[in-house]
């Protein structure tokens, strides 16, 4: 089962608890784990980090791989 609320998404999930991006990177998503883990350590540096670090957790879980045709 893939998307929403499965096994993957939840781990990813979790993962992006402990490392903003983390989430994305087990996904298979370096460059968005990326974005999400630069994003945050800047925004830390003036207290505001948490919201890209929750928003990291909150797209680990929701994300939707892209449908294969013809699968």
């Amino acid at each position: 089962m893939t998307g929403q609320g499965s096994e993957g998404n939840v781990l990813a999930a979790i993962c992006s608890c402990f490392i903003p991006g983390l989430g994305q990177l087990v996904q298979g998503r370096p460059f968005k784990g990326l974005l999400h883990f630069v994003l945050a350590a800047l925004l830390w540096l003036v207290y505001l980090g948490w919201i890209v670090h929750l928003w990291s957790v909150i797209e680990a879980a929701r994300y939707s791989p892209p449908r294969t045709k013809g699968g």
